[in-house]
Formats: C-alpha cells, structure tokens, sequence
C-alpha cells in the first residue's frame, strides 16, 4: 500500500483545531456498482429492495452459542436466561429492544441474539453485567461468539462422534470449533473414535487456529498448514487405499461481499470483477473436496459472498464434472427456523469492463455461466440455501450440501475426474498460473470472520512471527513403558483400557521433560505415518506436567484439560469428594492448611478421607444433584496445604455459576491473593523490626503449585 503523503503543518496555526482529513472519515455505506449490479440480478424481489439495502448498511447483531455437553450446556442456557434475559427484557438502546432473542434455527434454543453491536454491549451501562457474563463464559471455552450465518455450514454437514471430519480452509476457527464440539456430543457417555483435522493454506493463520479452538481441549482434534487446493492424499500404516472422510467443510476464501455489515470497506471495495477473481480457486478448493470424501459422506460449501459466479456456478461446474457420482442435498426440512431462498439456475456474467459476455467469451471462463436447460433440470441448484441479510436480521451466506453417492462413474465421468485425481505436473501447473494471475486486479480474499486469507499458494519460505507459545517441535511418542509414565499410570489408577501409547512429548530429546500430552488413537495413527506428506501444526492436550520439586511417589501432576477425557480410564484411587460448602472456601482460598480445613468442620468426611491420601495430585469431584452437571477439578494435597488446581478465569466463572459471586477482570486470583498478604505481612514485621531475621516462613508451599492459566 503507498505511503500517504501529508503537508507539513507550519506553527503559525499552532494550537487551533486541524481540519478534519476526509481520507479518515467513515466509510459511507453507498456503491452504485454494488446496487447496479445486484439489481441486474434479479436475486431479490424488488418488493424487497429497500429491506435488503437497509439491512446491509446497519451493523450486525450481537450473536453467540452456548457449547458443551447437554447438562452442561443447558446449565449455561438457564442461568442466561434467569439472570441477563430478565434483566434487559425491557430495556431499549436508541429505541431498539436490548432483550436477547433466541436464533430461530439453531438447536435447543442455545444460540442466542441481541439486536446491537458487540460495541454497545460493551459500554452501555445497562448490559455491564451481560458483557461480564459473555467475557467470562467465553475465556472457558462455555460460549462461542460467532455471526448467525456462520453457524449455518457445520449444522448442515450432521457430524457424529465417529466421523473422519476435514476442514479446508479453516482459519480463524469458528467453524472448526463447532465441527469438534458435534464430535464430542456424546462425551457423557463414550469418547469419540473420529477426529477433526483443520487445514489453512496461511501458516500463521494456521498458528492463530490453535489458539481460537484450544479451549475445546480435544485429543481429537489436528491442525495442519496445505494448500487447499492440493491437499495431500493420507495413507496410513498398514493400509493399502487413502484415507477418506465422512464430512468435509468447504468455506472457501470469497471476495465476501455478504459481509458489508461488519466489514464496512466492502463499500468502497466493491468491484463486478471480485468473483470473477477467485472462480477458479473455488472451484479446484471444491474438486479436491470431493476426491477426499468417502462414498455415503456429506460435503457442505460455502461462501460469504452473494455472487452466483462463486456459488452456483462453482457447483454446477462439480455437477458437471462429477456427474452420477455426486448428488446435491434438499435441506428444505432441517433447520426448520431459518428463513432462507433457494438457489437459482439464472444469472448474467459481466467482463472486467462491467459489460455482459456471453458463453465462449475469452475473457471468462466457461464455467462461469449459467447451465444450460438440460443441465438445469438434472443439477437442481434449488437445492443451493441463499441467506440475506433482511431476512432475519443476519449477515448475508451461500450454502449447499454435496452428498457422495455409491455409484459407478459413467465412463465419461470417471475420465473427467481422473484428470484431476492426481497431483501432476499439469494440476500444478494450473495452480501456477493462477497465482501469477493474482494482481492488483484480484480481490482481496474475505472469510465469514471478514479477516483477510492468503492467496492459494504453498506457505512461504520466509515465516512470520508465531504467538508466544507456538510448538514447532516434532512429535515423539512414548513408550508406555517409560520410566516416568511407569510412575503416573500406577499412581493415578489408570486401566487398561487407557491407550497408554497414545502419549507423546513435543521436544527434540524425545524424553519427558516438562510436559506430557495425550492424543487418541485414531491422531495418533496420523501423526506416526512413515512417509509423512501432513505439516503438522499442532495436536495433543496436556496430560501430565512435571512438579519442579520432589515430591512423593509421583512428580506429574494431572492438567485440568485431560480431565474430561481420562475420568472415564481411573479408578477411585485419588478421587475425593466435597460439599459445596468446601468448594466455594476453596475456590477463593490459596493454600489453605490441611489442619485449618479439617478444624473448620466444613466437611468431616473430605478430611477424614484426605489423611488417608499421599500427597500429589488428586480428582476433586463435586455432586449437585437436581440434574445439574457434577464437577470435576484437579485438587493438590501438598506436606501441609492444599490447592485447588483451577485458572483464574476458571474460579471466576465457577464462582459465578455455581454460587452467583461476581468477580471483576481485575481480582487477584486466590493465589496471588494469598501471596500478596503474605508480603504484606512481611513487610509490616520488617518495619516494626520486631523479628529483623529468621521470620517464620509461610510461602505459598512450594511443594503446591499454581495452576497454569491457559
């Protein structure tokens, strides 16, 4: 971008007011292009005009969903609706209704909408508390903020606890979070036996996908850095075909003029020629997908762009060359509550020039055009879901579900497909010219987030700066033999059920040093392939992490992440149990004495039990009966402390739903809390020079760790 060029200010008009430079100014939410075009379309009844046009210059709602396991879930859903529902129903902002609404289609009334910005949530007064809530909620991982419309795509693709699920271009995540959290429905019950694996074609996006997912904390779960639209084939050991999966998602980059409402410099950015610009990628993004999904598998792609030229005219062209292999999906009865219209088999084709062209034009390629009548009647692009923003007051998308079908290619077919089945020199070829092609003239790429994605090229030589806590070590597993996890398994009653080989470390000694993770099988079996094609991103939870100092039989402790997958391969071993008398002392107490505890009368069987325990790490479990999710957190028993293993984001968020105690971001955490009085006292004895040397120690107990803040 040139460097703008500004006069220098002379001091004779020291003091008085600049005048205001228009090139700052708001970006007004007018584009004659824009209007002429979509109009030429006849994509919107013109009754409907103005709705449309109004709704597309007005901000986004606040939108969000509630995530976890049904009982956990629902807790989330109920405490909202009691204690923020009730409060702002009523209530308005510059005449507009604060109350929360439920989205209409998304399941068991967990996706919820209030008609502002995220920005007047944030400081009007009224919403304080809400705005805490969502915060809160959302640091745990209990609350995803997401648009409506992007909702919409992992709904459709109907994922399973078993699925084998990829996502193409997955960055910044939001998706992918709602693929795992399907994948994890039935946890209450039995782990999954599928997985996620997150592809994004940019490497620090890739990184920056870590971090929006992480706090699923699922073993289940890959991130990887390809290019999407040549994908590696997956092979692995022992297997003599390529692995395949049961559900792909294909959001594919767009020129994202469905994002006008929170991406205001599609205004200003609007050109006739954007699609036209990212047709091809779409369409080989697409073509790849569909040599990757299983026979039976469902497909779901996706834009945030209103365009035919990236959306029907990118499925027909699949149609066309996939012939009987491939079916599209009538939706028309799931998701009941969204209002949507059907795809459309009609549309004109404009030349960079802003002109019509007609099918053999050279300038535009062939399959940009409508399909013909016959190909009209066979490919049913009915079947394609638009979403306009006027409808239910949403960002702007285009949906449609792909289903592979069991069926012999017709001769024809299968040769069509088998020139793209194979990463050849002619495919790469193709994918070099596209990337030569993309010039000024190209659009910049939009995601659903409105965060600009890379051009479809192979990650650069050259990478950018990582997040702090980027892991790009190797991924060296263990032997469950190892003389460290001889000591964990033993010590916290694993079972043999327990896939004691799925444990790995991520250093270059390949020797657990600090911190162990955990894997399930089915990752694991990924990550060991010989002849590895994946760049692997990031994969694995924290298991065990080492205690510095020594410390019993057992120097590992159990990390809060790991819990909800291992409480179903321990035995009762280190499990305790408290009332919640206990729980609310010690979710705001660091390191309270055994003795103190146990003096307290808190809760006499706890004590009793504790005596009886060695020191180390142990399974809190916490009972509240009435149908409400039972807790799990890790406890340390140190010499003569104990600790409440839980973040500081954690307690707050306990705190709040359990016992309705509001916290604030700037509260001291119970171990910082407990440090700082500890100082304070230390300083008040040296001042009062009554014991100048030799003070009685009283530290937070070495032997007790903090707990890690995620």
């Amino acid at each position: 971008m040139a460097k703008k060029q500004f006069k220098k200010r002379s001091n004779k008009g020291f003091g008085k007011r600049p005048i205001k430079d228009e090139r700052w100014s708001e970006v007004v939410r007018e584009n004659p292009t824009w209007e002429s075009y979509y109009k030429s379309l006849n994509l919107i009844p013109e009754s409907e005009w103005d709705d449309f046009k109004k709704a597309c210059q007005t901000n986004l709602p606040m939108t969000f969903r509630i995530t976890g396991s049904r009982k956990h879930a629902e807790e989330i859903r109920n405490i909202f609706i009691e204690r923020h529902v009730k409060n702002l129903a009523g209530k308005t902002f510059e005449d507009v209704d604060l109350t929360p609404k439920n989205i209409d289609f998304y399941p068991d009334n967990l996706g919820w909408q209030i008609n502002v910005s995220k920005s007047v949530i944030k400081k009007y007064k009224e919403c304080a508390k809400t705005q805490r809530f969502l915060v809160i909620e959302t640091e745990v991982g209990n609350i995803s903020r997401q648009e409506a419309v992007s909702m919409i795509p992992p709904l459709l693709l109907d994922v399973q606890p078993h699925h084998y699920v990829l996502d193409m271009c997955a960055a910044p995540g939001s998706k992918t979070a709602q693929l795992i959290e399907a994948l994890h429905a039935n946890d209450e019950k039995e782990l999954p036996t599928g997985f996620v694996l997150a592809n994004d074609s940019d490497y620090k996006r890739s990184h920056m996908l870590v971090h929006q997912v992480k706090r699923l904390n699922s073993p289940n779960f890959l991130v990887v850095n390809h290019d999407a639209t040549l994908f590696p084939r997956i092979r692995l050991n022992n297997e003599t075909s390529d692995l395949k999966f049961d559900r792909i998602l294909c959001d594919v980059p767009c020129s994202g003029d469905a994002t006008m409402r929170k991406n205001i410099n599609v205004w200003k950015d609007f050109r006739i020629n954007n699609a036209l610009g990212l047709h091809n990628v779409q369409e080989l993004i697409l073509n790849r997908g569909l040599q990757l999904l299983k026979k039976g598998g469902r497909l779901v792609y996706s834009t945030c762009s209103l365009s035919p030229i990236e959306n029907e005219a990118i499925v027909a062209s699949a149609l066309r060359k996939w012939g009987d292999q491939i079916r599209l999906v009538n939706v028309d009865n799931e998701l009941p509550g969204l209002i949507r219209r059907k795809g459309v088999s009609e549309w004109k084709v404009y030349g960079k020039d802003a002109e019509i062209r007609e099918p053999g034009s050279d300038d535009v390629p062939a399959s940009a055009f409508p399909p013909t009548k016959e190909e009209a009647e066979k490919f049913h692009l009915e079947n394609c879901v638009r979403v306009y923003p006027h409808l239910q007051n949403t960002g702007g998308f285009f949906i449609t579900v792909f289903e592979k079908l069991d069926n012999e290619a017709t001769a024809e077919g299968k040769r069509k497909v088998e020139e793209t089945e194979s990463e050849d020199a002619s495919a790469k070829k193709t994918k070099t010219e596209i990337t030569t092609t993309t010039t000024s003239e190209t659009p910049a790429v939009a995601t659903e987030e409105s965060t600009p994605a890379p051009a479809p090229v192979e990650a650069p030589v050259k990478k950018e700066p990582m997040p702090r806590d980027a892991n790009e070590e190797p991924f060296n597993f263990l032997e469950p033999n190892n003389p460290e996890l001889e000591k964990c398994f033993p010590f916290y009653g694993f079972n043999e059920k327990f896939p004691k080989d799925c444990t790995l470390v991520r250093n270059a000694t390949g020797e657990p040093l600090r911190t162990i993770y955990y894997v399930s099988p089915i990752i694991r079996e990924i990550l060991t392939i010989e002849k590895q094609k994946l760049k692997l991103v990031h994969a694995g939870i924290k298991l065990f992490v080492a205690q510095k100092n020594d410390v019993g039989s057992c120097g590992w402790r159990i990390q809060s992440e790991s819990l909800h997958t291992i409480e179903h391969f321990v035995d009762d071993k280190r499990h305790m149990k408290c009332n919640l008398k206990l729980l609310e002392y010690l979710m705001q107490e660091g390191y309270p004495k055994v003795e103190a505890v146990k003096e307290s009368g808190i809760d006499p069987e706890f004590s009793e039990k504790l005596a009886t325990v060695d020191e180390g790490c142990l399974f809190l479990t916490v009972e509240r009966g009435e149908g409400l999710e039972d807790l799990q957190l890790p406890l340390w028993k140190g010499r003569t402390n104990i600790n409440l293993m839980v973040s500081k984001k954690d307690s707050h968020e306990l705190l709040y739903r359990v016992f309705n105690i509001e916290t604030k971001a700037t509260d001291l955490g119970k171990e910082a809390a407990h440090q700082k009085k500890i100082e304070e006292r230390r300083q008040a004895e040296r001042e009062a020079s009554e014991t100048p040397s030799g003070v009685e120690q009283e530290t937070s107990e070495q032997d007790t760790p903090q707990p890690e803040e995620a």
